[in-house]
């Protein structure tokens, strides 16, 4: 039906413009009953669209700023793919302090969901670990070696507790602040899985220590390799993910040479320093380090200690 479904929210139920940020969707706001609003319109089934609508009535029982679905005239909360929901004031999160607010309000959803059933048709990351696909995902569709290296970020969450994930809560766009409250917003990825996997944000605003950050970034951005795969951003966030195991490798390694007072080859020192002060590699230079892999190997030989 497309979006004549809209006609269901009531006679006077109008589109006025697109707004940014929809990749799986299409999203306008529209007016309401004369108050403006924010409808999507994707290819979800009735379950999912389901699951996402009681979450958000529970979140906003429990106190939380979120976009509630507005029912229909027949008191139904979506149509062939179409959920009308409410528009949430505010802008961007854009200093520190603001980062820390919107931790605050993730962990707050994650104490709230502890327990919650997974979304009809996802996958956690753990499940991943076995299964190929869910949803947005297809390991089958990503290279091998791909696969191997999302997998093992993503198996050094085994056996945390479970709850709903924002998703996507690290971009500017999927925050709404005001003075006095925080609101997330496109909860079209929300999903059960590891909560550490929402608190990878600017600033390390949640406050993460080292080892937890670096276990979280890394399986978030394989997260999101795979479910962008394959564009340029999710070449990218593979990038990350052999950074972030390079980092961990050579580290070890150290660790392990100090502990034996074994100096590490100069050549693996120097690496790790510039693998560190990049930001993240791109597509290009993820090729280049992989070439570095046997300088690896050997520092793991002059580590190990001789028989």
């Amino acid at each position: 039906m497309g979006w004549e479904a809209l006609g269901q929210w009531g006679e006077g139920a109008v589109r006025i413009e697109p707004l940014a940020g929809g990749v799986a969707n299409d999203v306008w706001s529209v007016r309401i009953n004369g108050q403006i609003a924010v409808a999507r319109l994707g290819s979800r089934s009735d379950a999912d669209l389901a699951w996402e609508a009681a979450l958000l009535q529970y979140l906003d029982r429990e106190g939380m700023t979120v976009p509630v679905p507005i029912p229909k005239t027949d008191g139904r909360l979506f149509a062939d793919g179409l959920v009308v929901m409410k528009y949430m004031e505010g802008g961007p999160p854009e200093m520190e302090s603001d980062w820390r607010r919107v931790a605050d309000t993730l962990r707050e959803l994650h104490r709230l969901t502890r327990g919650w059933p997974q979304r009809p048709g996802w996958r956690s990351s753990s499940d991943l670990l076995h299964a190929e696909t869910g949803t947005r995902i297809n390991l089958a569709a990503m290279p091998p070696e791909a696969v191997v290296r999302c997998r093992a970020a993503w198996a050094r969450l085994i056996g945390r507790p479970t709850c709903v994930v924002h998703g996507n809560p690290n971009s500017p766009a999927n925050v709404r602040m005001t003075a006095d409250r925080v609101a997330l917003i496109d909860w079209d990825e929300a999903h059960v899985d590891v909560p550490d996997l929402d608190l990878v944000l600017p600033g390390n605003a949640a406050g993460l220590d080292e080892g937890a950050h670096d276990i979280a970034a890394q399986a978030s951005a394989a997260w999101e390799a795979a479910v962008c795969w394959q564009d340029d951003y999710s070449v990218k966030r593979l990038a990350d993910v052999e950074r972030s195991e390079q980092l961990r490798r050579i580290d070890d390694l150290a660790a392990n040479a100090r502990q034996r007072r074994v100096q590490l080859p100069a050549s693996t020192t120097a690496g790790r320093t510039r693998i560190a002060s990049s930001r993240s590699m791109t597509p290009r230079r993820l090729k280049a380090s992989m070439s570095r892999r046997w300088e690896i190997g050997s520092a793991e030989q002059a580590a190990r200690p001789s028989a």
